[in-house]
């Protein structure tokens, strides 16, 4: 069967001995599963991005305070549920289902998706199976998760097989992308990764400054433009051939911000997103998206353009820490059905977290 048609997790890990050092492919286990499945082909156990995969989603369980203490505000929006649910009863449903509604409406979870949940909620109640304020509680909190798992299964890096891994980062303006990068630059170095960066913002005089300290931070090396008007698909390109020849795990590749409306600078992105696919088949192998918490759901359009013009197969959410606005995580996913991987709770270089939804849940809900 094809390469193609394989399930290719995030579980990918470094050439063994006996894999080919100029393929770069993986020793990997292959099994066939029951016919109403794909067949399913992973890297091998002693893989270095299996081990990567695993630690940091390790770390991710051990940090749930982080993630806990980072949505304090959407929280304290959400603790009037608790309010109103504490001498619930029947007679006085309609009154409390409509001051939860309103308070999921502050926090951003958008009308379509706070409409559904309260009127799930009400049935439910209505036919007997809620008869106390906790087990409704218990109820919304799994109506919510299972939002996210139901549109949001690949939370973990998609990796590929191949190295080096290249990973474009892209957004607007202001939103916290080349400190994201920086952070999960710093994240991986945590994990034993060798990392290269790509300072593929050539229109921001600073963000290449920027970039290199982030470098020097994380003791990674980087690749910069040569000249002023270096184009950013060269810089990506080279790096990645760096990258390749010099047997790099993972490629962070920087790039210019941008408005959504502006089309010639989406266009761009295009270019760069080919340019490193000529240098690495099936590159890159994740295009995130940052998206600044703070907007709320004004995020939505930003992110269905940047997905209609490159592809985004992951979200990072910044600055969720200030923001009383964390429904919007829930509005994204099921609006658009592309996995949050990462979200931005505090300024600390540890405080972008891995995203888990059952986390993000209990720290809403508390």
């Amino acid at each position: 069967m094809a390469t193609s048609s394989a399930h290719l997790s995030f579980l990918a890990g470094r050439m063994s001995p006996f894999s080919s050092e100029r393929t770069g492919l993986l020793p990997q286990r292959c099994e066939f599963l029951p016919p109403t499945t794909r067949f399913r082909c992973s890297a091998g156990p002693s893989g270095f991005f299996t081990r990567l995969g695993r630690l940091i989603k390790e770390k991710a369980k051990s940090d749930v305070e982080k993630v806990f203490s980072g949505f304090s505000k959407t929280r304290e929006n959400l603790a009037v549920i608790d309010e109103l649910l504490l001498f619930w009863n029947l007679a006085e449903t309609d009154r409390v289902l409509d001051e939860l509604e309103e308070a999921l409406l502050v926090s951003d979870f958008g009308p379509k998706i706070t409409v559904r949940i309260v009127e799930k909620l009400r049935e439910d109640i209505l036919s007997g199976k809620l008869k106390s304020g906790s087990e409704i509680k218990d109820a919304l909190k799994a109506s919510v998760l299972e939002m996210l798992a139901k549109k949001n299964s690949k939370t973990e890096l998609q990796m590929g097989f191949r190295k080096p891994a290249v990973i474009m980062i892209v957004g607007v303006n202001g939103g916290g992308k080349t400190t994201s990068l920086g952070k999960l630059a710093h994240r991986f170095k945590n994990e034993g990764t060798k990392v290269l960066m790509a300072a593929g913002d050539t229109f921001r005089a600073a963000a290449s400054d920027q970039l290199e300290i982030w470098a020097e931070r994380t003791g990674c090396e980087i690749v910069v433009a040569e000249g002023e008007k270096a184009k950013a698909a060269t810089v990506l390109s080279k790096a990645v051939k760096r990258g390749k020849e010099e047997g790099y795990d993972v490629v962070l590749c920087d790039t210019s911000g941008r408005l959504h409306t502006n089309y010639s600078l989406m266009e761009e992105l295009i270019a760069c997103k080919k340019a490193v696919g000529k240098v690495v088949s099936g590159a890159p192998n994740e295009i995130l998206l940052v998206l600044d918490g703070n907007t709320g759901l004004n995020m939505l359009p930003q992110a269905r353009e940047f997905n209609e013009v490159v592809g985004i197969t992951g979200l990072i959410l910044t600055k969720l820490d200030g923001s009383a606005r964390g429904g919007c995580v829930v509005s994204v996913v099921e609006e658009l059905g592309i996995p949050v991987k990462f979200i931005g709770v505090g300024e600390a270089v540890e405080d972008l977290q891995p995203f888990d939804p059952e986390a993000f849940v209990n720290a809403i809900f508390s």
